[in-house]
């Protein structure tokens, strides 16, 4: 079961979509099942309600694995990351608006960022174990969304009330250009009236990353939106998403993504950033 939905009017500007899942009868493990999850270039706070914490893993070859609990930040990154999938779980979470991190978690993103940072570091472990079984507690899968979302709403009003705010103008005016194209970084400076290091600081304050690698992101993004269509050609996506060619794009997507364009493709997934990836061997064999 999978709820998806905008949040509030008044945590648009904080909150980017707010989900909630649950595995529908009951859960079967898949021993060793594992899963990349490429990057968007935003943060997303997570609540898991069942099942085991989330355990990431350095690379195909890691055994071991890292535990990072079960109310887990995750910072924007340029690349993917590998997770545990091997029992389905119960979590609501939320994708955050670039600037938000201040506001609902305490920190800049790029504190966060490239990283998995257990949500008692930022709020102390007394006010983020209340917050896990204050949702818990809600009962149903909607109304544990809900709860979430009030507690979300919540941090807004008390950050506002401290005088903190939202995205800064100057951020907020680039990201459109850098979602649609690839314009010049040297331009978007200029256009921002604030010097090249100035600018560059707020912007990985505000968005975790710097300005090259969040374009970097966002070229990807299109180019997954465009392979959506399986009758859609590499040489076609790479020239409309904006890579000067389709061996540029086979770089840039191994490199974001961990496999090749066409291993993507074969691995059937139903999502497109999550993609099974259950062992090491399976990994190899699909570059």
């Amino acid at each position: 079961m999978q709820l998806t939905r905008p949040p509030l009017p008044h945590l648009r500007p904080f909150v980017k979509l707010l989900w909630a899942s649950a595995p529908e009868g009951t859960p079967t493990g898949r021993p060793g099942a594992r899963e990349h999850v490429l990057p968007t270039g935003g943060m997303h706070l997570v609540f898991r309600l069942s099942g085991p914490p989330l355990k990431l893993f350095g690379g195909p070859d890691d055994a071991q694995g890292q535990t990072c609990g079960y109310a887990i930040v995750g910072g924007a990154r340029a690349a993917f990351y590998m997770r545990d999938v091997s029992v389905a779980t119960r979590s609501v979470g939320a994708q955050l608006q670039p600037g938000a991190a201040r506001a609902l978690l305490g920190a800049p993103e790029d504190a966060l960022a490239g990283q998995h940072t257990p949500l008692d570091a930022l709020w102390g472990a007394r006010q983020a174990d209340a917050a896990l079984e204050q949702i818990h507690a809600a009962g149903s899968l909607e109304r544990q969304l809900a709860a979430f979302e009030a507690l979300l709403a919540q941090r807004v009003i008390d950050s506002l009330s401290a005088g903190l705010h939202g995205l800064h103008p100057a951020i907020a005016a680039t990201l459109g250009p850098l979602a649609r194209e690839n314009p010049s970084i040297a331009g978007l400076v200029t256009r921002s009236g604030y010097s090249h290091r100035r600018f560059i600081a707020l912007f990985r304050g505000a968005i975790g990353l710097s300005p090259k690698a969040y374009a970097r992101v966002m070229r990807f993004d299109r180019a997954l939106a465009l392979a959506a269509d399986p009758a859609q050609s590499w040489v076609d996506i790479a020239l409309t998403a904006g890579y000067s060619d389709q061996a540029h794009l086979s770089r840039e997507f191994s490199a974001l993504a961990g496999m090749s364009p066409q291993a993507w493709r074969q691995t059937g997934a139903t999502s497109p950033r999550h993609v099974p990836t259950a062992t090491a061997g399976q990994i190899r064999s699909r570059r």
